[in-house]
Formats: structure tokens, sequence, C-alpha cells
């Protein structure tokens, strides 16, 4: 990696100082993907940390702890040609890339103390002339002021002693391997020599246009944009709460509006999930609460959708005496294992404990239930017996399903299954 820069201060020569040339900490959804890609293009040689000992271990054999197409096939092939091996902690290396979980706690206030211990961590193996990079989702300032500011009292100076940025993850789940290498990339470091060997780096990999700011506006770029799905979305789903006020059917009228040339409605469903953008949004609040009247109200509709579907299979239940009930997804998307901040989860938790039927849920993702109480089972199955069907994600798998199969059950469909 060459990291010449204008900088006063000349760093030592990176490529003396670590038998890796990245580490990768946090080999979670865009951690491990991004690790195998690397280890894969080129010959650069690649460690990744992870505190959980089973997820190094998986890793180590060649195996993976996550769905992600094609992901398996990588891992096996870098950790066998030996340019991809786990550990519990991390190791010396040329560059090191963040990236950790930032969820909200309480308040939806930011949890930034995960990106604080991993910051911590790689005090002891930082070299001078090394680059740390936050993939991770943070707040403006969080890269300034927690990542170089920890790195500073260590006594390693951001632009001078090493080279600390953000380059926030842009990755779509189910499609990561292709959209690491493809997809533009914004780099912004903490100074001006900061972002250029950032940027660098990036440009050994990265097909899609490397665009260079400041940390802060990279920081508000991955905010924004996931922020402005937010929106959109929320507006969609609001739409559908007025079809069903004046029973009207949402699918034909924002099909019919988005005839219109400048018309891009997006689909309802049961609200917003994922790591990204049911939380990104609460990122910019916080920073500027008085100034994200829209924003919060976009993220209020959008929680609100999962009680509304509740309140749509309690009109239905009323039919029955005590119905079965079957509940089609369980991830926060189509096509992906992933839970995080489901909606279709909550859903389903907020029947379980409503108690006015009895819950099933068909999820051909996972192979254990994450909500107790709830089994899952096979969508046949659930379709033959249950009175109630409710459509909450729309895999792949389930558009496959013979329509004739939900003409018995009564059909709450939030995400427009049957008329795609």
């Amino acid at each position: 990696m060459n990291t010449s820069s204008p900088s006063s201060r000349a760093p030592a020569d990176p490529t003396a100082t670590g038998a890796w040339d990245v580490c990768v900490i946090g080999l979670g959804y865009v951690g491990l993907p991004t690790a195998a890609v690397l280890a894969t293009r080129g010959q650069m040689k690649i460690c990744g940390t992870d505190t959980r000992n089973d997820v190094v271990a998986t890793i180590n054999e060649g195996k993976i702890h996550i769905v992600e197409p094609e992901l398996d096939a990588l891992v096996r092939a870098s950790v066998s040609a030996g340019r991809l091996r786990a550990f519990t902690t991390p190791q010396p290396a040329d560059a090191f890339l963040i990236c950790v979980p930032t969820p909200f706690g309480p308040g939806h206030t930011p949890d930034l103390s995960y990106v604080e211990a991993a910051t911590r961590a790689l005090v002891p193996v930082l070299r001078p002339g090394n680059l740390v990079v936050l993939e991770s989702t943070s707040p403006p300032g969080t890269t300034r002021t927690l990542v170089a500011g920890i790195l500073a009292q260590a006594g390693l100076v951001a632009g001078q002693d090493v080279y600390v940025a953000h380059a926030p993850e842009r990755v779509l789940p189910g499609a990561v391997i292709r959209e690491v290498v493809e997809n533009d990339r914004v780099v912004g470091g903490v100074t001006p020599a900061c972002t250029e060997v950032a940027a660098t780096f990036y440009e050994r990999f990265v097909a899609g246009e490397v665009l260079r700011c400041t940390a802060d506006a990279a920081e508000l770029v991955k905010l924004s944009e996931n922020a402005f799905r937010d929106v959109n979305i929320a507006f969609a789903n609001e739409l559908s709460n007025v079809c069903d006020a004046l029973d009207l059917d949402v699918w034909e009228v924002i099909k019919l509006a988005n005839r219109h040339p400048r018309v891009n409605i997006l689909r309802p469903g049961p609200g917003v999930g994922g790591h990204c953008i049911a939380v990104d949004p609460w990122f910019i609040i916080a920073v500027a609460p008085e100034h994200t009247p829209l924003i919060a109200a976009a993220r209020r509709v959008n929680d609100s959708r999962p009680h509304r579907v509740v309140a749509q299979v309690r009109n239905v239940a009323e039919r029955f005496k005590r119905p079965k009930i079957a509940c089609l997804g369980l991830s926060y998307k189509p096509d992906i294992d992933d839970v995080r901040e489901s909606p279709a989860i909550e859903v389903v938790r907020e029947l379980a404990a409503a108690d006015f039927g009895d819950v099933v849920a068909v999820e051909p993702h996972l192979q254990a239930s994450p909500i107790p109480g709830v089994p899952l089972v096979g969508a046949e199955e659930a379709l033959r017996t249950a009175d109630i069907v409710v459509v909450l994600v729309a895999h792949r798998a389930f558009s496959r399903l013979r329509r004739e199969w939900f003409n018995r059950p009564s059909v709450v469909d939030t995400v427009g299954l049957l008329t795609r």
C-alpha cells in the first residue's frame, strides 16, 4: 500500500509493520464478505477478528455462519489458499477495517460502544504508517472524535503517525460480494492526507468510483442515503393506510400512479427492518433533533406499521373461535436470513402475545425459530392447515408456491406477494 502523503511527518514504511495486509475487525454481514473479497483479489493476505469463538472456528474451517450468496465458496477458497484466517484478537497489519455493529440504545441514541472497543483493541498492534478505516455506520464526528481521539490518546496522531478515515459500507444483503467491488465508494479522512491514503487503498479493489470527502461528510452521506429511503417507504406505508381507510387496493393505486414518468412510489410493507434503514435515520435525528421533523415523522409511520398489521389480523380473526395463524417470513427483507430489526419478527411476537389464535411461522432461511413459543413449519403444511395466512416477506420461495393453496385461508398480504 502506498502511504506517501503531503504530511509534514513522514510515516514508516507500512509493509514492514505486520504479517497481514489487512485486518478486518468484526466478521459479520459486512466484515466477512469484505475480508473474503479482499482475500481473493490480488495478492493480499487478510486476517479477521471476532469476539465469538464459534465464528472464528467456523471461518478457519472454511465455512460460514451467515447466509450470503457465493460467500461460502469465497471463504472456502481463501482459507484453503492461506489468504484468510480468523482470530479472536487483532493482528499486526498494514490496514485495519472496523466493521462492527452500531445499534441504537435507549431513546434511539447511537450506541458506539462496539466502535470504541474495537478501536481500543487495535492500539496494541498499531504501528506508524498504518491505515485505520471505520466502515460501520456512525453519526458525524465519530471517526474524527472517537476513533482518532482514542488513537491520539495512545500517541498515534491521525495524519502524522497513522491514517484514519471513514468509508461506509453501501452494500445490499444478498448481493454483498458483487457490490463490495462494483459500487462507488465514499471515503473521508480525518485529514487530507488520511483521505488520500484511504482512497488509494480502496482503489486497489473497488471497480466503482472512489469519491473523496471529509470523515464527517462521509458519515452523513451514508445516513442520508438510508434516511431518504426511509422517508420514501414511509410515504408508501402511509398511502397504504389511506387505501385501507378508503377500502381501495393500494397495489393498484401505486401501479397506476407509477405510470407517471416522474413518479416512483415504493412498495409498502409491514414496516422497515435491518441494521441500516430502520436505524440510520435516528443517528441524524440524534445530532440535529430540531432540524429533522420529516425524518422523525417517517420513523413514526414505519415503526407503527407492525401494530397496524396485527390490528388487521385481529379483525380477520374475529370470524373464528380460535384461528390458526400462519406467518410467512421472519427476515427483514426477501431471500436472506437476517432478522435484525425485522418488522416481521415484531408482528409475529405481538400476535403470539395477543393470544387470540395459535401462531406458526414459515421461514425457509432459518433452521430454528427465533421466537419462543412460535414453531417453524413448512409452507405447504402452513397453508393447508391455517385459517389465516399473514404474508410478511416476499421470499422468492413464497412466490413459487401454488396460488390455489392461498384460496382456502383468509390472507393478509402486507407485501403484495399475490399481486406480483
